[in-house]
């Protein structure tokens, strides 16, 4: 009979599912808002590249359960299904919202059929629809993060409905149910620790309700057995035998609980939970005044808040205070409720005993009084205490309905506050759309809690909006003055503000509130892991003052002193410590911090940063792929690898350099840099095509690409296109005008291939003006002065070119062939005089012509401009040499001198180009 009762008709599920859909549409609306923001989008453990062993060693957040900064919430399972929405759909919050409505529905229709175990199916009806709708569960449900309290009640209700099944024909035991409930109970306490107090009741359930017991019974059995009148009855011992296995379960579980947080308690704040530090009596005061607030959001959810902690609800330190009164009258009507249900026999004593082994037993491990937890007050643990809280009410709707003179009034009643709760509950998931609409709305309610303002500046800071959120981070260090974080917020936004002198005056009010270093001390127990982070912002913007290196050098020694395993403040040491020219001692910042988590992808990529500054690229390469391994799309990790792979010049190394590089153009595809640097491979790889399209893709996206714009200009006059690379030139020229070998490779094609004489001049006469000792400048500007024909000024250009560069010997063999011309001029010009001066002047003109100058061009790379790698190609470039000939040879024989000549320079320049690893 009570299975047939407790089966859901298929019009009560699609109801529910209607009613739920019409309270929560709008949630799919919404974004990952305040812990949606730790526990999703700062989460690795989401990824499908870190292992999924990783999530039953870390906590919800992410965290090693290991790591004292651990909040060791344990809760794997919930953070796989966030896993599964990032397989299908990343960090669309559609998707992770509309899992949450379904994972309620589920509860709903569920809790429906726990209902029909205790009450009618009108009741039951009543309490689910209630239980649907009621505004305390936004939290819960539009709360990506709810999702723990939403999975571990579905096994929570399913391990009890299990359990009920556990009593055979005559009073026999059935052992399958249980085993089923024993695994359910394990299941939902991986989804969220207060799933274990199921087996609580399961234990009320099978005394009271399937056994049938009440107190006095039970008290009467005891004393008989202890007088020895009587013998334990062979029901009770089956009893006793279920519970006992109930119990050793449950305390199997939590043996293995204590084991994964290694019997450590996590660390809060009295920021957090300021009541869990406070002194007697103030602290039991206070928490058992909490426990009234709790019934109260229950029965009157008005006015909801995303958080309240800090000061919020302010500490009830004196037997005085009036609040204790509601402390009082709360006890009081539970405690009638207890002794109703424990001490009278009925169906409605059952009914309201389970419901308030609902309403208790879920809250107990959040109600701070066996330990502390890091909140005050959170809506989203009322979830399935609210379960019972509905039971109670439509049970006494139900007695209330059944007198005639109210069942108008009763129904009237009920109406509306199906009606107003769920208009509450759709309004209240609009809160949830962003971080400043949430928080905003949690400072209509409570205006005394710092963390809320900080909050809202926070929201206003992502928006860039500095001015307004220095305001709000003002307000919360007015607010709490004491508040380390408030004022480190100011000093932040003070720095985003430019205003430095600010920044540090408040960083400074911040590091006084800290507690006072002793040597040999561990803080951990006292100071918050990101409160520690004053040292690191601080020592971060006093840095930027080369005189003040030392100092901040001072904070970050501070700060490890203050808790050795703070990993960040190693890596920011080790970033200074290179900044100062320390690579040895950098290194050993790095590899401290490795022997802290050798699981971070970055710290593994500082280290590579460090050989390089050793001049090891072997280990730093060693140390890129092991970043790699660890997060194969790091994209500083990629890029710089691919780097150094290619400045080896190991040609076997290209092929991997250019995979890393197209993976990274996949992750970072505008940036200009990676198709630059593709372009750079294909050029040594001598792929001219491929090099081209990259070059032109860089600098479609950058258009000022300096590299880039010079590179294309030099591939295109090495393949015999130096007119397509004029505009290139132009481009790079308009820039950046004293680009001097810019000006070298245009004063080249002009002189060479336009025979613009002219224009060549100007190029390099603007190089000798940017640099008057610019050899190659210099040099070319001389081969101009021959190519004008005026050799006594060639001559001279020369003879200071030489000066300049007196172990060039390419130039001191220039000279010699502009001074063999000059004596061979002179002397042709003694012995027979011309008939005119127009023979003389063709004579002349024919000399000159026989005086061919040609470019000997050795070009390479240019360095890379990326501020993101401390890698560089470093390539020159020489233009313009002369080669010697000699006047006294027929036309004949200098025509077939030259081609060979021509023919030798050509091999030169190839060996010299392989020989410089181009």
């Amino acid at each position: 009979l009570l299975e047939k009762m407790a089966d859901v008709r298929l019009k009560e599920a699609a109801l529910i599912v209607g009613v739920v859909a019409a309270c929560y549409w709008n949630s799919l609306f919404c974004g990952f808002v305040f812990d949606d923001v730790s526990a999703i989008l700062d989460n690795k453990d989401l990824h499908p590249s870190t292992p999924l062993k990783n999530l039953f060693q870390n906590d919800f957040w992410g965290t090693p359960m290991s790591e004292e900064r651990s909040h060791k919430s344990y809760r794997p399972l919930t953070v796989l299904t966030f896993r599964l929405n990032y397989l299908f759909s990343e960090l669309n919050a559609v998707s992770y919202h509309f899992l949450n409505l379904v994972f309620h529905v589920v509860v709903c229709v569920v809790f429906l059929k726990v209902c029909k175990l205790f009450l009618d199916n009108r009741s039951s009806v009543v309490a689910s629809l209630l239980f649907a709708v009621h505004p305390i569960h936004t939290e819960a449900v539009t709360g990506v993060v709810g999702r723990a309290e939403l999975l571990s009640s579905i096994f929570f209700l399913a391990a009890f409905l299990s359990y009920t099944k556990s009593k055979g024909p005559d009073n026999t035991i059935v052992w399958t149910p249980i085993a089923v409930t024993v695994f359910l109970v394990a299941v939902a306490t991986l989804c969220k620790e207060q799933g274990i107090t199921v087996v609580g009741i399961c234990c009320v359930y099978e005394v009271f309700i399937a056994q049938g017991y009440t107190l006095p019974v039970l008290l009467d059995t005891a004393v008989q057995i202890l007088r020895g009148k009587g013998s334990i009855p062979f029901s009770m011992l089956q009893t006793l035998l279920k519970l006992i296995v109930l119990m050793f379960s449950t305390l199997l579980l939590v043996v293995v609980r204590v084991q994964v947080i290694q019997s450590q308690l996590p660390v809060f704040t009295r920021f957090d939970n300021p009541a869990a530090v406070s002194p007697s009596p103030a602290r039991q005061l206070t928490f058992n005044y909490l426990l009234p607030v709790n019934a109260w959001l229950l029965l009157n959810p008005s006015e909801l808040c995303c958080d309240w902690t800090m000061g919020t609800i302010p500490l009830v330190e004196s037997l005085l205070d009036v609040r204790n009164v509601a402390t009082l009258t709360f006890f009081c009507f539970l405690g009638s409720l207890v002794v109703f249900s424990l001490r009278y026999p009925g169906d409605s004593s059952k009914t309201v005993l389970m419901a308030l082994c609902l309403i208790v037993l879920p809250f107990i491990p959040a109600s701070n009084l066996f330990f502390p937890v890091g909140f005050v007050v959170a809506e989203r643990v009322l979830y399935v205490p609210s379960m019972g809280f509905c039971i109670l009410v439509a049970h006494g709707w139900k007695k209330l309905s059944n007198i005639s003179v109210l069942r108008k009034i009763s129904w009237a009643c009920l109406a509306a506050v199906l009606f107003t709760h769920a208009l509450k509950t759709l309004h209240r998931n609009w809160d949830w759309e962003s971080e400043y609409t949430l928080f905003m709305s949690a400072l209509k309610v409570n205006k005394n809690n710092a963390k809320l303002w900080n909050n809202v500046g926070h929201a206003l800071e992502n928006e860039k909006n500095f001015e307004r959120a220095l305001q709000f981070f003002i307000q919360a260090t007015q607010v709490q003055p004491d508040d380390i974080g408030a004022h480190m917020n100011v000093g932040r936004t003070y720095k985003n503000l430019n205003k430095t002198k600010e920044a540090e005056e408040s960083y400074m009010i911040a590091k006084s509130l800290m507690p006072q270093i002793i040597p040999g001390k561990k803080y951990a127990a006292r100071v918050a892991p990101n409160h520690l982070n004053v040292y690191i912002n601080l020592a971060n913007l006093i840095r930027a003052n080369e005189s003040r290196l030392e100092e901040a050098d001072q904070l970050y020694r501070q700060a490890i002193s203050m808790r050795p395993d703070f990993k960040q403040a190693y890596i920011s040491r080790g970033e200074l410590l290179l900044k100062m020219n320390k690579p040895l001692k950098a290194k050993e910042a790095y590899l401290r911090a490795l022997e802290l988590d050798r699981t971070n992808a970055d710290l593994w990529y500082n280290l590579a940063i460090v050989y390089i500054e050793l001049k090891d690229p072997t280990e730093a390469l060693k140390n890129f792929n092991r970043a790699l391994e660890l997060n194969p799309t790091h994209k500083l990790a990629l890029f710089n690898s691919a780097l150094l792979m290619q400045e080896s010049g190991d040609a076997r190394l290209r092929p991997e350099a250019k995979q890393r590089l197209l993976h990274y153009v996949k992750e970072e595809p505008q940036d200009a840099n990676g198709y630059f640097n593709l372009g750079m491979l294909a050029m040594d790889d001598k792929k001219d095509t491929e090099a081209e399209a990259w070059m032109k893709k860089a600098i479609k996206l950058q258009p000022n690409f300096r590299s880039a714009l010079f590179n294309l200009a030099l591939l295109y006059s090495q393949t015999g296109k130096e007119l397509m690379a004029l505009p290139v030139l132009e481009d790079l020229l308009r820039y950046y005008p004293d680009h001097t070998k810019g000006l070298i490779l245009k004063g080249d094609i002009l002189m060479n291939q336009k025979k613009d004489i002219v224009g060549a001049k100007k190029c390099f006469e603007k190089i000798l003006e940017l640099d008057p000792h610019n050899v190659q400048g210099k040099h070319n500007l001389c081969v101009v002065y021959f190519e004008e024909r005026d050799l006594i000024k060639a001559e001279k250009c020369l003879v200071e070119t030489l000066a300049l560069a007196p172990h060039e010997e390419y130039i001191q063999r220039h000279l010699n062939i502009v001074r063999s011309k000059i004596a061979s001029l002179s002397a042709t010009e003694q012995s027979s005089l011309p008939a005119d001066g127009t023979a003389a002047a063709e004579e002349k003109k024919n000399s000159f012509q026989n005086l061919k100058v040609k470019k000997e061009q050795k070009t390479t790379q240019t360095t890379v401009d990326n501020n993101k790698g401390h890698s560089e190609n470093k390539k020159r470039t020489e233009k313009n040499n002369m080669d010697k000939e000699s006047p006294k040879k027929s036309a004949k024989e200098i025509k077939d001198i030259e081609k060979k000549r021509v023919a030798a320079l050509k091999r030169l320049e190839e060996i010299e180009r392989i020989l410089n690893g181009e």
